[in-house]
């Protein structure tokens, strides 16, 4: 898997969320490097991965194996293959953080629903284009409050047609099937310290994200950032950083 280095320190790895890549996290990177060796990996499909196909269980072996032990910090797609790698892998997990992610869809019906609704967009996306996929992307609800200056648009139109498409058909929400709700427990058993984010205007990843404490247990602690939607880290850096920041300390 592609990936980015910085800094020196206790190693932390950022894994980005749909439609961003590595480079995307720059502004956090940054932030981090003083203290923290920071490892920014391209998950597949996206910026320097785009050709890698693997499954969420395949990825999280694959991020495991590229980062070694860390603090894994994902957002949004990245919580879930976060998740992932720390129950598949929970010697090579530190700390976890999940910022405005789930743990899956438990209905099967609604499970299907989605798979079938992100095949429409990848249908969308291959026949519209690009950057028009991305400027309907962007105009969700859920990133109303996102500055267009921290969009890192830049980035995500490093991506390719292909790569997304990919991503949409395979890893999405509706491809935990299984959901992981009931497998939570299991990180707070291993004893590894979780700290999840969600944005105070994100009303629907504030519930998960509790749902996610209350099945990981007396290791997991939910931090709600004041005024940040569902992009909490680019909406809200300084305030995430400094989150993050306590919870690498503990």
């Amino acid at each position: 898997m592609a990936t980015t280095t910085t800094g020196a320190g206790p190693r932390v790895a950022l894994l980005h969320g749909f439609t961003q890549t590595a480079a995307s996290w720059t502004p956090i990177a940054e932030r981090l490097s003083a203290d923290h060796e920071v490892v920014a990996l391209d998950a597949p499909g996206h910026g320097g991965s785009a050709s890698v196909r693997a499954g969420l269980w395949e990825t999280a072996a694959l991020i495991a194996a590229a980062v070694g032990r860390a603090t894994y910090a994902g957002y949004s797609m990245g919580g879930r293959l976060a998740l992932h790698v720390a129950l598949a892998h929970p010697e090579a997990v530190e700390r976890l953080v999940l910022v405005s992610a789930t743990a899956g869809i438990d209905d099967p019906a609604a499970r299907a629903e989605r798979r079938d609704a992100d095949a429409t967009l990848a249908r969308e996306l291959e026949h519209d284009g690009l950057d028009r996929f991305l400027e309907r992307w962007l105009a969700q609800p859920l990133f109303s409050s996102l500055p267009p200056d921290a969009a890192t648009l830049a980035d995500r139109r490093t991506n390719t047609v292909d790569g997304l498409a990919w991503s949409l058909r395979t890893a999405g929400t509706g491809s935990m099937d299984p959901p992981l709700w009931d497998r939570l427990g299991a990180i707070g058993a291993a004893g590894i310290p979780v700290l999840v984010v969600a944005g105070e205007r994100d009303g629907k990843f504030r519930a998960l994200g509790q749902r996610i404490v209350e099945g990981i247990g007396a290791t997991a602690r939910l931090h709600v950032v004041v005024g940040a939607g569902h992009a909490v880290p680019w909406e809200r850096p300084d305030d995430f950083v400094a989150a993050l920041g306590t919870h690498l300390r503990r």
